[in-house]
C-alpha cells in the first residue's frame, strides 16, 4: 500500500505551491513533517526558477498547528529550534509567499499564515492562537509577528485569550490580506501568484527584504538599505528592460538577468 506524502511539492510557471497534506488530521504537523517543510523551503528560497511561493492546506483545512498527538523521542528544545528553522526560512524566502487559507489556521498553523507575504482566506476560515488552551505559550514567530501586525495590545488578546475568530474578524485585524469566496479562491490566488512572477525578481526580493527590515530600523538605517538595494537593482537587466518596455509600450520582461553577463556575452 503506497502512503500519500504528508508535504506536496508542485510547480506551474515559476510557481511553486508546498500543500500541508493531512487532512484526517487538519493538516496537523508531525516533527518529521517541520523537518520536510523547513527543507522545502530552503530549496524554494535556492531556486532560481521559483519566482512566488504559495502554502496552503489539503482536504477543507490549512493546519491545526504541531500535531501533539504523537509522541517523538528528544529534548524539546531541539524540537524548538526546528520550529524556529521554519519560521526563519519562511520569513526570509526571497520571492513573495501567499499563504491560501481555507478552514481552520490555529496555533503553530496561523503563525505559518503570518510569515508569509500575503493571506487569502475563505468566509469559512477560522484562526486562534491556541497555545494557552493547551497550556503552552505562543511559538513560530508569534510573540514577534503579532505585535509587529496589530500591535501589542490586540496581540495579547489573542494570544491570551487564545479566542477563535472569522475571517472577517481577521481581515479587520490586517491578518488577513483578502477574503474570497471559495468557489472562487484557487483562481485569486492562482492570478495574483502569476501578476507577482511576472515582476522582476530580483527588485521584488530587495523590495520584499526592506520592508521586513524597515519595520524595526530607524529612518537613517533604512534609506541606507535603501541606497544598497538600488545598487544591486542597477546591476540587473531589468531596470533598462522596464525602460525599452516603457518607450516601447509594450508589456516588461522580467529576468532577474545580471547585466553583466549579458555585456559578457556581447564582448565574447
Amino acid at each position: 500500500m503506497t502512503t500519500e506524502p504528508d508535504l506536496l511539492v508542485t510547480d506551474h510557471d515559476g510557481v511553486r505551491t508546498l500543500t500541508l497534506n493531512r487532512p484526517r488530521r487538519k493538516n496537523a504537523v508531525t516533527w518529521e513533517m517541520w523537518a520536510r517543510l523547513r527543507d522545502a523551503l530552503i530549496a524554494a528560497g535556492d531556486d532560481p526558477d521559483v519566482r512566488v511561493l504559495v502554502l496552503t492546506g489539503a482536504g477543507g483545512a490549512f493546519c491545526s498547528g504541531a500535531d501533539v498527538s504523537v509522541l517523538t523521542a528528544g529534548h524539546p528544545a531541539r524540537k524548538m529550534r526546528l520550529l524556529s528553522q521554519v519560521a526563519l526560512q519562511l520569513q526570509e524566502l526571497p520571492m513573495p509567499a501567499i499563504a491560501k487559507v481555507d478552514g481552520v489556521a490555529v496555533g503553530a498553523g496561523w503563525n505559518l499564515t503570518l510569515g508569509c507575504d500575503f493571506v487569502v482566506a475563505t468566509p469559512e476560515s477560522t484562526f486562534a492562537q491556541i497555545f494557552a488552551r493547551r497550556g503552552l505559550s505562543v511559538d513560530l514567530g508569534g510573540s514577534w509577528l503579532l505585535p509587529h501586525l496589530v500591535g501589542p495590545q490586540q496581540a495579547k488578546r489573542l494570544a491570551l485569550l487564545a479566542e477563535t475568530i472569522d475571517a472577517a474578524q481577521a481581515r479587520e485585524l490586517n491578518l488577513v490580506t483578502w477574503v474570497v469566496p471559495g468557489a472562487e479562491i484557487d483562481g485569486f490566488v492562482d492570478d495574483l501568484a502569476a501578476r507577482l512572477a511576472a515582476g522582476p525578481p530580483v527588485a521584488l526580493a530587495q523590495t520584499k527584504a526592506l520592508l521586513n527590515e524597515g519595520a524595526s530600523s530607524d529612518l537613517r538605517t533604512a534609506l541606507a538599505a535603501e541606497a544598497r538595494a538600488q545598487g544591486i537593482n542597477f546591476a540587473t537587466t531589468d531596470a533598462p528592460e522596464a525602460f525599452s518596455a516603457f518607450t516601447e509600450k509594450r508589456e516588461p520582461r522580467f529576468t532577474g538577468g545580471w547585466a553583466m553577463d549579458e555585456q559578457e556575452r556581447t564582448h565574447a
